[in-house]
């Protein structure tokens, strides 16, 4: 009787003590704004000197235009990321085995070559649950639907192919969506590979989230980074950049893009918000309609998948300026202060600001770079460097945390040193001027390329 009495009592204090050091988000969210707050003002205090010599060039307002949008804003961002990571702690899965039936949306144009290998890692899954597949050919001129029926048949998948001979993703989603009868939905590209358990995972996080809940962004990393050095550089983006701002949006409830390379939906929620928008930035717009309507975005590191990502410049910068350009879309039809909840108007918000940011780095710090290599420390210089530590700590906080994901998942970090250094001290000269390209094509409303 004394040990189970020991033992309630334990238990708890045990209890007590989880309880005691509990954050509630809204406490993390605030605690974040403030320690960014703090920063921003020190920055501003040490910065006043900077301002003041390189107004004498160009006049007050636009030297606090040139500091504010290349040091004092990305600084306010990376130290509101910083505090956001290290309070981050994913909630519990309360099953680990969920097996609701769900169909995966697969949009294929002319992948003839890679859908039976997208088809397999999907055979190979751990789910115990019942997986329907469906692959919508978007009007390919190769033998992407031949291909994919036969793979289907091999695999022994519950497989169906469809036609859609409008191009665009969004109509080859929406002509699949018509034939799904499951309330979960996962969509998946057709060069994306899922690791064995992400479909578990992915269902798991849904279920086990509230039910305002309607969608989960996996998380996708690169499978091609040993293609060449391009390729290995984009390997750290996908796995600190692009990770630790989904993160960062997940722990408040609002994951901005749920993005169709591999995520999971709640079919009534697709269909309520008329699925997805004919709009360059279909996946962005889809979940701005959701977070607009009351419901909630989440994020699960641990459903991971693997995506072939641009190999030459000139297919990355497609693929990034159609990513500005969506953003922009997202911005134009729905406004942030009409979010109804303080944190997505908050999240939606910071991209208000991306362009002016964007385009302060593209006009000013490159050339101010150039400068300082002469000597001239005009705009570049010892200042600048306030940015930096930031970004390496929010960086070393994620790989921490994708260290514990890749474990859990029985997977290795690839060594890539020479890529890593070249992620942080180069890739933004090459991502910005990229975004600033998408927001001139959205302007001008130039061609859509869906790839």
């Amino acid at each position: 009787m004394s040990m189970k009495l020991d033992y309630v009592k334990n238990y708890k204090l045990g209890s007590l003590f989880k309880r005691k050091f509990y954050i509630p988000v809204i406490t993390k969210f605030y605690l974040s704004h403030l320690f960014s707050i703090i920063w921003l003002v020190i920055s501003i205090i040490v910065s006043n000197d900077w301002i003041s010599d390189l107004s004498k060039l160009v006049s007050m307002p636009v030297s606090i235009a040139i500091v504010g949008g290349i040091a004092l804003i990305p600084g306010y961002i990376n130290s509101f990321l910083v505090l956001s990571l290290l309070l981050d702690k994913q909630p519990k899965l309360k099953d680990d085995t969920p097996n609701k039936d769900v169909t995966i949306l697969i949009a294929a144009r002319n992948e003839e070559t890679r859908i039976e290998e997208t088809l397999r890692y999907i055979s190979n899954q751990d789910y115990t649950g019942k997986i329907k597949v469906v692959i919508i050919d978007n009007a390919s001129s190769d033998n992407t639907s031949i291909n994919a029926a036969k793979a289907g048949e091999k695999l022994n998948l519950d497989l169906k192919v469809i036609e859609e001979a409008s191009p665009g993703k969004f109509n080859a989603l929406n002509t699949g969506l018509y034939n799904v009868t499951t309330d979960l939905i996962i969509t998946v590209d057709a060069d994306t590979l899922l690791h064995k358990s992400a479909v578990r995972h992915l269902i798991s996080r849904i279920e086990s989230s509230p039910l305002e809940v309607c969608a989960v962004a996996g998380s996708v990393l690169v499978r091609n980074s040993r293609h060449n050095f391009l390729t290995r550089i984009q390997e750290w983006d996908y796995f600190l950049g692009i990770a630790s701002i989904k993160r960062l949006q997940g722990l408040y409830q609002g994951t901005l893009v749920v993005q169709g390379a591999y995520s999971a939906y709640k079919t009534d929620a697709v269909k309520k918000v008329g699925g997805w928008p004919d709009a360059i930035g279909e996946d962005i717009v889809l979940t701005w309609n959701f977070l607009k309507n009351g419901w909630k975005t989440y994020f699960e590191p641990l459903a991971v998948a693997f995506t072939d990502v641009p190999t030459t410049l000139k297919s990355l910068s497609r693929q990034r300026s159609r990513w500005a350009r969506g953003m922009i879309e997202a911005l134009n039809n729905i406004k942030p202060w009409h979010q109804p909840s303080n944190y997505t108007k908050y999240l939606t918000g910071v991209n208000l600001i991306m362009p002016y940011m964007d385009i302060a780095y593209t006009l000013f710090w490159l050339p101010g770079l150039v400068l300082a290599f002469l000597g001239i420390f005009w705009i570049v210089g010892p200042m600048t460097l306030l940015v930096l530590p930031m970004t390496l700590i929010s960086y070393t906080i994620l790989f921490l945390h994708q260290r514990d994901v890749f474990g859990k998942l029985n997977l290795k970090i690839r060594k890539n040193r020479t890529g890593f250094i070249f992620f942080v001290l180069c890739y933004q000269m090459i991502m910005t001027p990229i975004s600033v390209l998408g927001y001139i094509q959205e302007l001008f409303k130039l061609k859509r390329l869906w790839k």
